[in-house]
């Protein structure tokens, strides 16, 4: 439940900063006109997304078993991806995201055109719905309990909305650098998870062969049926007898991007200024 909740909160609150930001901007002008249309592209938008994740299920009901470890290793791997690439762009931007945002919509009400902030909103939603219904169905592919993980990523969609709307009203003041990297830490472990998972669907459909040896006996810390396994397996993604590959996999991916994302600020900023100051010198 609390992969998917993680999931579900921070693709929420990402998309509902910037409606909320919008709609605030909005109500502020008095333009209740752009404020109705705004809110009709994000029902699109939550419909559409929806639509792509019942669609991708469906298809994958319908598949022979191999076929489905198939499309299950490349849906895993597109999630990966995708919050590989959220937690990079995030790391880098998400202290001046809020103010960002602010003078994007300001620049596009001072240029008459609501309708820039229209479609602000409506591929915000997009985005992270499409990222958020891969990510959410590679997830559930991957836990042992659908209904826990259904409640958990519909549980974090509904507290980031209340975040959304407590934007709006101006009520809710959230510092995105803190929120956003202890989201990630948890993401991360969880897209490590799917990294295993894919090599070991991948095995099952018959893409990958190698290394398939049992790389340590997990079963007396990841037992079946008990709490503890319902934790490591439902966030670290921990098997109880995990090949060398999926070991391997995991290490590989969670333990350099765990390091990114703690990493300090001030250590980083350090070493932008030595790398500037050594290329001057060279120059």
């Amino acid at each position: 439940m609390l992969p998917t909740f993680v999931i579900g909160l921070r693709e929420g609150v990402e998309a509902s900063l910037i409606v909320g930001i919008v709609a605030a901007f909005l109500r502020q002008q008095k333009r209740t006109d752009a404020l109705r249309w705004m809110w009709v592209g994000v029902v699109i938008a939550v419909v559409l997304c929806t639509g792509v994740a019942v669609l991708l299920q469906v298809i994958n009901q319908q598949l022979p078993q191999q076929q489905q470890e198939a499309l299950e290793t490349v849906v895993a791997s597109v999630a990966v991806f995708m919050v590989t690439f959220m937690i990079v762009w995030m790391r880098r931007h998400a202290g001046d995201l809020a103010g960002d945002l602010r003078r994007d919509a300001a620049n596009a009400l001072a240029s008459g055109s609501a309708w820039g902030l229209v479609a602000m909103a409506f591929f915000a939603v997009v985005r992270e719905g499409l990222e958020t219904a891969v990510f959410l169905l590679a997830a559930f592919q991957a836990s042992g309990n659908a209904t826990d993980a259904g409640i958990g990523a519909l549980l974090g969609i509904i507290l980031a909305v209340l975040i959304g709307w407590g934007i709006y009203r101006g009520g809710v003041k959230l510092n995105l650098a803190r929120f956003f990297k202890a989201t990630a830490v948890v993401l991360v472990l969880v897209a490590a998870g799917l990294v295993a998972t894919a090599l070991h669907t991948a095995h099952e459909a018959t893409w990958l062969n190698s290394f398939q040896g049992q790389a340590v006996d997990l079963t007396w810390l990841v037992h079946p049926g008990s709490v503890s396994s319902s934790l490591l397996t439902g966030i670290l993604g921990l098997q109880p007898q995990p090949t060398d590959i999926e070991a391997v996999g995991w290490l590989v991916y969670a333990v350099p991007m765990v390091l990114y994302v703690v990493w300090p600020d001030r250590w980083r900023v350090r070493g932008r200024r030595r790398e500037a100051r050594s290329r001057t010198a060279t120059a």
